[in-house]
């Protein structure tokens, strides 16, 4: 199917990019049932293009709800199953010694791993070591990848959504900081409500993902990325992000004592980063021009959560890192709007 012309106009694209958001939240609506707070974080972490990590017991229609997205975006979609006995070379690809046609002669071909698409679901990251999960940091940061010295450049846009079971730790390899820090959001999956199960306890174990119609192109979906990017945003509401970030960190000479208590490390610059951009995305796709000092706590916890590290004492009296973004959300103070 032909798709329309990227609206060049940045009035237009701002409309255009809010009716997809709306037409894939309502198809997501086909495919999944309930899971509303969760299809608005993946449908605004794509409108970001911002890789998400989505944590949840099995059975929550987790690889469902990304299998649903690939075929409302028509994206190039790929799952990577990942396991103990995953290596590099099985994501990125590799270098393959084939015969020159119509000649003796051999020479090295590359051939593409499953990392070369648009949206890739990293299925159960947690189980595969970390040389393994290691190859997407080049592919999550750059995207790109060098196999043989050779840089190949991945195809835009580059989305990685990524799933953990918190339950199962035995044989699973934690991801380290480094690679957490990389995800825009951390989407957690809970328990459907009573009338959602009961729907879904109607609908049949074995039932196909239904057809479903594209929303955009992959080059609005670029464009929407730049608008994002171009979004103003007034000092007191950027001032409060940095704030907000920055009281996480208990080295800082004004952290509070139950920072120094509980937080091991605060989160990153890369983390005020993701805030704003977040921050953005939920303001233009509310219908306003800029992001307010709400959209910031509404969306810190998403974007906090695998970032903040507790320590031994948050352990030990049960706390998590949502306690902790809690605790800086009613403790850090808000600056007076202009």
């Amino acid at each position: 199917m032909d798709q329309p012309a990227t609206p060049q106009d940045p009035a237009e694209l701002v409309e255009e990019l809010r009716r997809s958001y709306r037409a894939l939240h309502e198809h997501m609506g086909h495919v999944v049932v309930g899971q509303e707070q969760v299809l608005k974080l993946l449908t605004t972490g794509l409108m970001c293009g911002g890789h998400m990590l989505m944590v949840g017991v099995p059975g929550l229609a987790k690889t469902l709800m990304v299998r649903g997205l690939g075929a409302c975006l028509g994206w190039d979609f790929h799952r990577i199953q990942f396991t103990p006995d995953l290596m590099p070379a099985d994501i990125t690809g590799t270098e393959i010694l084939q015969q020159v046609e119509g000649s003796h002669e051999r020479e090295l071909v590359y051939h593409h791993g499953p990392i070369f698409a648009n949206l890739v679901l990293a299925d159960e990251i947690n189980r595969t070591p970390p040389k393994t999960q290691a190859a997407l940091l080049e592919a999550m940061q750059e995207h790109a990848v060098t196999v043989g010295g050779t840089t190949h450049q991945l195809p835009q846009p580059f989305v990685v959504v990524a799933t953990q079971n918190p339950i199962e730790q035995e044989g699973t390899y934690p991801l380290p900081e480094a690679q957490l820090d990389r995800f825009l959001l951390s989407v957690h999956v809970e328990y459907p409500e009573r009338d959602h199960e009961y729907a879904i306890a109607a609908r049949p174990a074995r039932m196909r993902l239904p057809e479903l119609q594209q929303v955009a192109s992959p080059e609005i979906f670029l464009a929407f990325r730049d608008v994002i990017d171009q979004v103003p945003v007034s000092d007191p509401v950027l001032r409060y992000a940095v704030d907000l970030v920055r009281s996480s960190r208990p080295k800082e000479p004004d952290a509070d004592e139950y920072v120094r208590t509980y937080i091991s490390w605060g989160v990153g610059p890369r983390c005020a980063q993701h805030l704003v951009m977040a921050a953005k995305a939920a303001a233009i796709l509310d219908g306003r021009p800029s992001p307010e000092i709400a959209d910031v706590r509404e969306m810190a916890l998403p974007v906090l959560r695998h970032r903040i590290v507790p320590n031994y004492n948050a352990l030990g009296e049960g706390l998590e890192s949502p306690d902790l973004i809690a605790h800086l959300l009613k403790n850090v103070r808000e600056p007076a709007m202009a």
